[in-house]
């Protein structure tokens, strides 16, 4: 009863924001922040400090972690760090893959995920804040996001802070924030300059584009102009201009569509993923007429993202990243290659998660989901009685009143020649696809949420190298066999499905469009 009766007074002290402490007690413990209401908090769903004392005490916490664990919810008045009304938070998406690629398989993480997948790529769910079970999943991260930090990031309570810290709380001034950032005024930058390049590069630009902000240079666009090379109007002045302040083009003053302004172009198309040809289309005047104070909130969102992306990853790793329609193949932190891939179209957003690749299957079957079947097979029959036929498929029994459709190995199989699985409550997987014409377009959302790979025989040797059976002529032969061929992965390759608008890639920022939505959902929760 000792730890509970000194929870509960030191609780109650702080909740009532009486400020009769012990300078001690000041130290271990952050004074309540009332200021945080619903009106200028990120989220919109609050607790009862008696829910986190509750928490603590039924699960019998060391005193360290129930002493931070009040320091965290005093510091944001509360206001819940994983949830809102609206799903899980950015930033649990973020912690839900750390703790994925972790090698942590505990029940209480193994159970945590399980929960965190009911969540995870729902749209529009209807949090109940007052639900026991959304209530002990959100102090069961901030438990376990105590006891990570811990465990991972060794300097101790500065960085650890530092983690609990970026999981916001409040809206904020982005001038002012990006201030912040910039000067370290939170004593963050450096440790993240130090271990995040990616961070860094960001930083970098984050300092480019406040004295921009501040200088009042930036021109506003009409992004309904019509324009071609040889062209002269008062538009044209105002592109050269922002693509002079980008850092795209030199200094050029006069209003033609000239050779100047098609090389410009051309610069800034190859850094928001587009096929140079230094045309000027909608994209173009829509990304080149992002304000500076914009590209401040955009860049931000993006650091806090990468935050949350393991510090020094070791090993191999596969990263998609979505709006740039790449993955990424990295050992040992180093980039491997890349290659185009095809993601989830609007109404079936490919799930931002990680977990770790552990089969390759060659000629697989497809086993179409019961939302196809529905939406798409059983009208297609209905019109035509050969449709499984004509498509190679075939029908093995029934589920829940609709009938179970595979589709035979060969070349119209719409998984192609080879599948990558990593096993997920998603049912989402890399794929070959016949469709390879999607990959000469800049923008590739079209799937129903897997990902579709742009060079899949080249991920099929790299994935099993460290397997000499399986030869590139083995490989070949396989994907081109016909019957399905399961091989397990020796050792299993962690998989990161991620939402980047804005990175550096040799000292450039490229930028992409939010094609999901989530920088406009983050924009509104985090800025004034």
């Amino acid at each position: 009863m000792k730890k509970i009766s000194w929870l509960l007074a030191f609780t109650l002290l702080l909740a009532t924001g009486c400020k009769e402490k012990k300078e001690t007690e000041k130290k271990k413990i952050s004074k309540r922040d009332i200021s945080i209401n619903k009106s200028n908090a990120y989220n919109d769903l609050f607790l009862d400090s008696m829910d986190v004392v509750k928490y603590i005490e039924e699960n019998n916490l060391a005193e360290d972690t129930a002493r931070r664990m009040i320091s965290f919810y005093n510091t944001r008045n509360y206001e819940f760090a994983w949830f809102s009304t609206d799903g899980l938070s950015e930033q649990a998406m973020g912690f839900s893959s750390l703790l994925n690629l972790d090698n942590d398989t505990s029940k209480i993480i193994t159970d945590l995920q399980k929960t965190l997948n009911q969540y995870l790529g729902t749209s529009n769910p209807g949090i109940n804040g007052k639900s026991k079970q959304i209530i002990n999943t959100e102090l069961l991260m901030t438990e376990n996001l105590i006891i990570y930090t811990l465990e991972h990031y060794e300097e101790g309570y500065v960085k650890r802070k530092e983690m609990e810290r970026f999981i916001p709380f409040k809206k904020q001034n982005p001038l002012e924030e990006a201030d912040s950032l910039i000067h370290k005024k939170h004593n963050d930058g450096k440790y993240f300059m130090d271990v995040n390049e990616a961070y860094r590069g960001l930083l970098e630009n984050l300092t480019k584009y406040v004295t921009l902000a501040k200088g009042n240079t930036w021109r506003k666009i009409n992004t309904s102009a019509k324009l071609k090379k040889g062209d002269k109007s008062p538009e044209i002045l105002n592109i050269k201009t922002n693509l002079f302040l980008a850092g795209d083009m030199e200094l050029d003053s006069t209003d033609v569509y000239d050779e100047n302004l098609e090389s410009g172009i051309k610069n800034f198309q190859q850094r928001i993923g587009q096929t140079p040809d230094g045309k000027i289309d909608a994209d173009v005047l829509k990304m080149l007429n992002i304000s500076p104070v914009e590209m401040i909130e955009k860049i931000m969102i993006n650091m806090n993202r990468m935050r949350w992306l393991p510090q020094k990853p070791d090993g191999r790793l596969l990263m998609v990243n979505i709006p740039a329609f790449q993955l990424h193949v990295y050992e040992n932190g180093k980039e491997q290659f890349a290659m185009p891939v095809v993601v989830g179209k609007e109404g079936h957003n490919t799930v931002l998660f990680s977990d770790k690749l552990t089969d390759v299957v060659f000629s697989p079957y497809w086993n179409v989901p019961p939302s196809i079947v529905k939406n798409e097979i059983l009208p297609g029959i209905e019109k035509n009685p050969n449709y499984l036929a004509d498509h190679n498929m075939e029908s093995t029994g029934t589920t829940n009143g609709l009938p179970d459709i595979r589709q035979l190995p060969g070349p119209k199989n719409s998984l192609g020649k080879v599948k990558f699985l990593f096993p997920n409550s998603f049912n989402i997987y890399f794929h070959d696809t016949p469709a390879k014409s999607l990959f000469q377009r800049d923008e590739r959302a079209y799937s129903h949420g897997c990902i579709r790979l742009g060079e899949p025989e080249r991920l099929a040797e790299w994935v099993l190298s460290n397997q000499p059976e399986w030869t590139k002529q083995k490989i070949e032969a396989a994907m081109n066999a016909g019957a399905e061929k399961w091989v397990k992965v020796k050792d299993p390759i962690p998989v990161m499905i991620t939402y980047y608008t804005a990175w550096v890639t040799d000292g450039k920022l490229n930028l992409r469009q939010d094609i999901y939505g989530h920088d406009a959902e983050v924009m509104k929760k985090m800025f004034k």
